[in-house]
């Protein structure tokens, strides 16, 4: 699966200014909000359910915080790059300053799975960390994440 299937350009915000991982999460929630049409406190309602399960921040300075949502009528992501790093209770105990939202439709297991292992295998090479903080604009970010050779499904 490839990321281009469940990433818009609408939907990487370049340099996100927010204090705390709370105000994260409330961002990516009415950020993805106004992308899917999705009530925003339940969008936030599913992320914070499933990082009080264990934080989804996985090591290296990246977050993938995920879950399933009634409604939604396919994958969905949402990467924002921070502009300064913040604690994330990640798993290595490192600041995290890349993030990327997916959610999926409550029924699609196989689809989840198959995007969640696209979304961390590209995020866990550090040559395409390394140029995700590089990048200079969202539309470079989305290039690198759409257009990559590690989103592909092996």
């Amino acid at each position: 699966m490839d990321l281009q299937e469940f990433l818009t350009p609408a939907a990487v915000v370049a340099d996100l200014r927010v204090p705390s991982k709370k105000a994260l999460l409330q961002q990516l929630a009415h950020r993805a909000a106004a992308l899917t049409g999705l009530d925003e406190r339940r969008l936030l309602d599913t992320i914070a359910e499933r990082e009080r399960l264990g934080s989804t921040g996985f090591g290296g300075g990246v977050a993938i915080p995920h879950g399933k949502v009634d409604g939604l009528g396919s994958v969905f992501g949402l990467f924002a790059r921070l502009a300064a790093p913040l604690d994330y209770d990640a798993l290595d105990r490192q600041p995290v300053d890349l993030v990327f939202l997916l959610l999926a439709p409550q029924g699609a297991g196989a689809d989840h799975l198959k995007a969640l292992a696209a979304v961390s295998r590209t995020f866990r090479d550090r040559a395409v960390t390394a140029k995700l903080r590089a990048a200079t604009s969202a539309d470079a970010l989305y290039a690198m994440l759409a257009n990559g050779t590690h989103s592909r499904a092996a």
